[in-house]
């Protein structure tokens, strides 16, 4: 029998299932480091990051212990995906998702960067921000999440294809598609996204 650390993370996630509790210790090692950073990228705070780190393995363990889990040899991306959505349950549960900017010409979320504000120009962006949260709301659900994955969640294309099975270049065509979208319904429903 192989060394703790030299098992596959399937093989040790299935002995951890069959009651090898070490074996779950040994996971949580191998890629603690890894998905911790991950959650604090998108929270960008660490007390938050802990709770939802604890959460993750709460969640990996139950999914281990009922039998449900599916390897597909991609343990890791599979603990991402629940960091991930912990961190946007957070966030909807919070009504706040911190926009990030981008580079390239006019940029949708640009707006959004804020300095010193008037009373009339935080009204004026708080209804930009009501406004973008709907159009993405109206997008196919697969560029809605390739979007939220890259301004919500500062994901490189590369990890936002690790994270939902597709090539760089999909993910890409997907963001592509969700800003022409963006754009399209909001000149078709008068929606002005600048002040």
């Amino acid at each position: 029998m192989l060394a703790t650390e030299q098992r596959s993370d399937k093989e040790l996630a299935i002995a951890y299932a069959n009651g090898d509790k070490e074996c779950f210790t040994a996971l949580l090692y191998r890629h603690k480091d890894r998905i911790f950073n991950y959650i604090q990228s998108l929270v960008k705070d660490k007390a938050l990051a802990e709770d939802i780190f604890q959460d993750t393995f709460v969640k990996v363990i139950s999914t281990l212990r009922r039998g449900m889990y599916n390897d597909n040899g991609k343990f890791i991306q599979w603990v991402l995906r629940i960091a991930h959505n912990l961190s946007i349950d957070h966030f909807r549960k919070n009504g706040r998702m911190p926009m990030l900017q981008t580079d390239g010409s006019f940029d949708i979320f640009s707006v959004l960067n804020c300095s010193d504000e008037s009373i009339e120009e935080q009204i004026v962006r708080k209804q930009i921000h009501s406004d973008i949260r709907h159009l993405i709301k109206l997008l196919p659900p697969e560029q809605r999440r390739v979007l939220i994955l890259r301004h919500y969640g500062d994901m490189s294309f590369k990890e936002i294809a690790d994270i939902t099975g597709v090539s760089i270049n999909t993910a890409l065509g997907r963001m592509r598609y969700a800003l022409i979208n963006m754009r399209r319904i909001a000149e078709e429903n008068a929606i002005v996204l600048q002040a």
